[in-house]
C-alpha cells in the first residue's frame, strides 16, 4: 500500500473448504466485517480468524504503530446480518452480491443490519441470477473462457 494511512475497504472471499463467505477489512481501524449466508458465526472457522488477525496485526506492525498488550487484541469482529441463502450451493453468489452491493454504494462502513438499500431476509430468485449474469459477462469481458 502506497498510502498506508489511507482508510481502505479490503475484500476477502473466504473459502472454509466447501462454503464461501465475504471478509471485508478496514485495516487502519482494524475492522472486519463478517458476511455469512448461512448464519454462521466467525467463531465457526477459528483458522479463519487466527489468519487474519495475523495480516491485520502484521500490517499494523509494518506501519510502525506502537500498541500496549491490551491493544493487540484491538482488532473488532463485526457479524453483518446480511441476507441468508435457502440451498446449500450459492454461497459463492451470495458472497459476489454482498462485494457488489458494498462496492456500489462505496463506503467504507457495513452496517451490524447490512445496508438499508439491499436490506432483505433472502434474496429472490432474480436477484441471485442477476448476479449470475454479471459473473458470467465479466469472464466473457476477461476472454477467461476462450
Amino acid at each position: 500500500m502506497d498510502n498506508k494511512d489511507a482508510e481502505k475497504l479490503f475484500f476477502i472471499p473466504f473459502n472454509t473448504g466447501g462454503h464461501w463467505l465475504l471478509l471485508a477489512i478496514n485495516p487502519i481501524r482494524e475492522i472486519v466485517y463478517y458476511l455469512d449466508s448461512l448464519e454462521n458465526d466467525w467463531t465457526t472457522y477459528p483458522d479463519m480468524k487466527v489468519l487474519i488477525d495475523t495480516v491485520l496485526q502484521a500490517f499494523r506492525a509494518q506501519r510502525d504503530i506502537q500498541t500496549s498488550r491490551r491493544g493487540a487484541n484491538s482488532i473488532t469482529w463485526i457479524k453483518v446480518a446480511c441476507p441468508q441463502q435457502r440451498n446449500q450451493i450459492d454461497c459463492g453468489y451470495f458472497m459476489l452480491r454482498f462485494m457488489r452491493d458494498t462496492l456500489a454504494l462505496g463506503r467504507l462502513k457495513i452496517p451490524t443490519d447490512y445496508f438499508e438499500e439491499f436490506k432483505c431476509a433472502f434474496y429472490t430468485k432474480d436477484q441471485v441470477d442477476e448476479i449470475k449474469e454479471e459473473w458470467c459477462q465479466f469472464m466473457i469481458e476477461l476472454n477467461v473462457c476462450s
